[in-house]
């Protein structure tokens, strides 16, 4: 298969693109490098699939509408993973353009090139930030998710309407995954396990949001890319028994599905810094603090249904996790 990943150089965008190589796909790989993060971490997950004779490396933002309508007519790509977005909920409240402009007009421009191409079908990245001011646990596609509390979150919301949109109207097979907390080697500096870890190592204290009393459905980046890459062959069919009368809003009688993709296991924020703290070999010290704005306090995955249609289960313990992030790290900033 030709397969488009934008965010190649993105954390899971990157460890996608290495599967799908492996196992003999075509990827053309979309990322604009940005800043948002350090890029030399970019640079260096991208070296590990650029020379590959498969992959073909496109260095444009997804929000520049002629670049992507270039790059949809020049590849003429079977299947479509939309990963690049502006990411982060307490960065929204900073920079809320950079939203409007990454996840709403570059998606715009995704779902367009989908369109216009005969894509077979789309994937694209949605998040448990959805489930918003919700507190019915677990967390499931079949809830209501119209109270989104950070500006991220409301985008990707407006990711899944859109995506229902031209499944309806075009008939184009879109699947999106609402992703928890995903962690492991290769991961993203402004997310927890990061900057525990670079600040425990400095004897630095961290900051433990919610006075530690967050709960999380932490999940390994293998497991996500094993449940995107089973959700990208099982192609979005209309669900028979969809009825206008009770919708779910899960499917529809348009091709069109949202799964969670979690470990359906939460845990506690202070037995996950527990557990970093041993396979360091040493104590943090703690800072600390109150809920930020836009945050949750719990997050919990439903994951049946993916269970059900794509076999997907998730492997992967947190201490087995944890232990090979820390060893990436360690070799990656040779701490």
């Amino acid at each position: 298969m030709k397969i488009l990943v934008t965010g190649t150089a993105g954390f899971i965008g990157n460890t996608l693109a290495l599967r799908l190589l492996a196992r003999g796909d075509e990827v053309i790989g979309i990322d604009n490098l940005n800043d948002y993060y350090d890029v030399t971490l970019k640079q260096a997950r991208l070296a590990r699939v650029k020379d590959h004779k498969n992959f073909t490396d496109v260095r444009i933002n997804i929000e520049d509408r002629a670049a992507m309508e270039a790059t949809f007519n020049k590849h003429k790509p079977h299947k479509v993973v939309n990963l690049a977005a502006q990411a982060g909920v307490r960065y929204s409240l900073q920079n809320p353009h950079a939203y409007i402009e990454s996840n709403i007009l570059g998606f715009t421009n995704i779902l367009e090139g989908c369109r216009h191409n005969g894509v077979e079908h789309l994937v694209y990245a949605s998040s448990s930030s959805v489930y918003g001011s919700n507190t019915h646990m677990p967390f499931s596609v079949h809830h209501n998710v119209d109270h989104p509390v950070s500006l991220y979150a409301a985008t990707k919301k407006a990711n899944e309407l859109m995506a229902h949109t031209y499944a309806h109207l075009y008939r184009l097979p879109t699947t999106g995954l609402r992703f928890f907390t995903v962690y492991g080697p290769w991961g993203r500096p402004d997310m927890a396990l990061f900057m525990f870890t670079k600040n425990i190592l400095a004897g630095k204290p961290i900051d433990v949001f919610n006075h530690g009393k967050h709960k999380r459905d932490f999940t390994y980046i293998d497991d996500i890319v094993e449940g995107v890459i089973r959700t990208l062959d099982n192609v979005a069919k209309p669900n028979p028994a969809w009825s206008s009368d009770e919708p779910d809003s899960a499917t529809s009688n348009a091709p069109y599905r949202l799964y969670n993709i979690g470990n359906n296991q939460p845990v506690e924020l202070m037995k996950y810094i527990e557990t970093l703290e041993n396979c360091l070999g040493k104590k943090a010290q703690y800072n600390f603090l109150p809920l930020q704005p836009g945050d949750v306090p719990a997050t919990y995955a439903d994951i049946e249904a993916l269970e059900r249609d794509v076999g997907y289960k998730p492997a992967t313990t947190i201490e087995s996790g944890i232990q090979r992030f820390v060893d990436w790290y360690r070799g990656f900033y040779k701490t």
